[in-house]
């Protein structure tokens, strides 16, 4: 290692170490925080984080389960708003992590409800979780900052989720060796959801994020034809991509049981997402955390230590 290098790799641990630091200060200070969808993939890893800075959270599930040992489980169900105010009552913040997606019919009138019960309650603080270039999307956030008044708001508007491909919708796609995707040969810069968690910690924890809206990509773009190579690299195990037209995708998910209705909006949503629009990189999991983005190479070699396409 380089003196520069080490110089560098010192900055850049001193930065997240500060950083680390003002996050348990914050936390010392904070009080219960909502996080809804909490046994999912996002909010599962944001109450961990939270309840390992010692933070009161309340995991928000439709069953009222606990997204881990140490995050109490509270009912709240984005389909039920007659639970909602339950679940906000003496809260101080809220992670936001609306199913089944901002972009649904409906969405923005669930935030426009869900921001005037946060603001009722006293909430101080709401982070949102959105999805980058998501025109829909944008007009849920926007119900929710026109009806929240003075609770402050940062919106996370996310990147393709790196661990889709490990524990979300692609993961049998991948161990049956065929990533099947109408993305043709766009790029997207995957992010990793540790990092959109820390991120969100941050936000709710810190101060300086009202009124912010990061996008959050990883470090760099990937075609899917290119993260299937690293993906069969990894996995030790033959998968390839094979690009389909929307409509020939929407009938691949009604082959695995999904309905007509839901398999057609999903198909339409990625040809919005993967039109090319979205392909280009930010620095803004830096500007909040003080380090880069994790690599998506990062990502594969963990996943498969952690038996993730293992047979």
């Amino acid at each position: 290692m380089t003196k520069n290098t080490a110089d560098e790799t010192k900055k850049t641990y001193t930065k997240q170490g500060a950083a680390d630091a003002a996050a348990r200060e914050g936390a010392r200070v904070m009080g219960t925080v909502l996080v809804t969808s909490g046994t999912g993939k996002t909010g599962r890893r944001v109450a961990e984080r939270l309840a390992a800075l010692g933070v009161p959270v309340r995991a928000g599930s439709r069953d009222g389960s606990r997204a881990g040992s140490r995050a109490g489980g509270v009912p709240f169900d984005w389909q039920h708003e007659s639970g909602w105010a339950a679940a906000l009552d003496g809260a101080e913040a809220a992670y936001v992590a609306y199913y089944p997606d901002l972009a649904v019919p409906g969405a923005a009138g669930a935030m426009a409800a869900f921001g005037r019960l946060a603001a009722a309650s006293g909430l101080r603080r709401v982070v949102l979780l959105s999805g980058r270039g998501e025109p829909q999307a944008a007009v849920a956030e926007e119900a929710l900052r026109g009806a929240c008044g003075e609770v402050e708001l940062t919106v996370v508007r996310s990147a393709f989720f790196a661990q889709n491909f490990s524990q979300g919708a692609l993961l049998d796609s991948v161990l049956g060796g065929e990533l099947v995707f109408p993305a043709g040969s766009t790029a997207e810069p995957f992010l990793d959801i540790d990092d959109l968690a820390d991120v969100v910690v941050a936000a709710l924890t810190g101060d300086g994020h009202a009124g912010a809206v990061y996008e959050l990509t990883g470090p760099r773009s990937l075609t899917f034809e290119e993260a299937a190579r690293e993906l069969a690299r990894a996995a030790g195990r033959p998968v390839r991509y094979v690009p389909v037209s929307g409509p020939a995708y929407a009938e691949v998910l009604e082959g695995f049981g999904v309905s007509g209705p839901e398999a057609g909006f999903l198909a339409e949503l990625f040809a919005t997402l993967l039109d090319g629009h979205n392909s280009a990189t930010t620095d803004d999991v830096k500007r909040v955390l003080g380090r880069e983005a994790r690599e998506f190479t990062a990502f594969t070699r963990e996943a498969a230590r952690d038996g993730a396409w293992r047979s």
